[in-house]
């Protein structure tokens, strides 16, 4: 017969599912189920607490249950159940030049575990975030039980915190990725580090003997501002900053021009206003640093030869630019792998830290001294 301990551990198991399966199908929710105080099973089973410690220990070696100290011991959600492997992921788009390569990595990730999910699109509009938010709330036959999003505009609070706050109360895990949103601040986001980003190649071209330092840079977006942040504290280290006054910032209409019409008008009114007091420029990614490169070419200003151009991301925009260029690139296969490995996480009941994607420095032909 086997010992107490593990007769006991049997129980405690159906225990578990019966109770994970009444939550699923009764109230929808996804919430990791609390198993009784250890006295509490003392009494249920007319056990020592010696044989319950046991017993737990065993469901814990075997990942069914975890202990959270002060709180007690939580079944590890049943990611089979059904509906409980679809993940919802909301982009700003899924086709420009950076997200094929972070959501092959995301979604790449979440098949490797046995996981589905479904690629929701929100052009970066609140409207649009609001709508499939919505959508995700009331659907019955597919419910997710985790979310990876992209926010919408997020140098700003959200409006639409109500219905993630809905969406988590019925246990749906939320991740924020590239950018989370301040009146959310509990939810765990991913993203690159910006600010020692913007720091870096501030810095770096400081030390090429540049003085005269501009920047480009969304105003809507938080990881742009935080980039903008850390070139700032660069420049003000490095005693330059009266640059502050070659910054620009655009919003995210005149992207969507830039993308869906090649308007580039924001870039031009750019150089006309600074191109003759800068001698470098900092591009918030090298989407726009491959637009900015354009324009300085149909007025006969070379790279690097008359002004360097240095930017954030190195998606095969880099490459196809005139000249290659001097750039802080992700780690490979870095925010999206980690934003998958982190929802399933937060699906398994686990606790995730807020984390920084580190940056690598990738010198290329686009930089160089200022010439005298």
């Amino acid at each position: 017969m086997p010992a107490k301990y593990l007769q006991l551990a049997s129980q405690l198991k159906n225990l578990i599912q019966q109770n994970q399966q009444k939550d699923f199908y009764e109230n929808n929710s996804g919430a990791a189920y609390q198993l009784p105080t250890e006295a509490a099973l003392c009494q249920m089973y007319h056990v020592s607490r010696q044989t319950i410690r046991k017993a737990l220990s065993v469901l814990e070696d075997e990942h069914l249950i975890q202990k959270r100290q002060g709180s007690g011991s939580y079944a590890v959600p049943n990611l089979r159940q059904k509906g409980a492997n679809q993940i919802a992921i909301l982009v700003h788009s899924n086709t420009e030049y950076i997200y094929p390569r972070l959501l092959a990595d995301l979604c790449g990730t979440l098949q490797k575990h046995g996981f589905s999910w479904t690629i929701y699109v929100t052009e970066n509009q609140i409207s649009k975030e609001r709508e499939i938010l919505q959508f995700l709330l009331e659907n019955q036959e597919t419910p997710v039980r985790g979310i990876v999003s992209e926010g919408c505009k997020t140098s700003f609070p959200t409006p639409n915190y109500d219905l993630y706050q809905r969406l988590m109360q019925k246990g749906t895990a939320l991740l924020f990725f590239r950018g989370g949103y301040s009146n959310l601040p509990d939810v765990p986001t991913l993203k690159d580090d910006n600010y020692n980003g913007g720091y870096s190649l501030g810095i770096y071209l400081a030390s090429l003997g540049h003085q005269k330092i501009g920047g480009i840079f969304n105003t809507d977006d938080l990881q742009s501002t935080e980039q903008r942040f850390g070139l700032l504290s660069a420049l003000r280290e490095a005693q330059l900053l009266p640059c502050e006054e070659y910054l620009c910032g655009f919003d995210s209409r005149q992207l969507t021009a830039l993308q869906k019409r090649q308007d580039t008008g924001f870039l031009s009114g750019f150089l006309s206003r600074q191109l003759k007091a800068v001698t470098a420029i900092v591009c918030c990614n090298d989407e726009i640093a491959y637009w900015l490169v354009k324009e300085l070419s149909y007025r006969n200003v070379r790279v690097p030869e008359d002004v360097s151009v240095v930017c954030f991301d190195c998606s095969y925009l880099s490459d196809l630019s005139a000249v290659q260029m001097t750039c802080y690139a992700q780690q490979t296969h870095g925010l999206g792998t980690a934003a998958a490995e982190s929802v399933i996480s937060l699906m398994k009941g686990a606790s995730v830290l807020p984390q920084n994607s580190p940056w690598q420095l990738v010198i290329k032909r686009s930089a160089a001294p200022p010439a005298i």
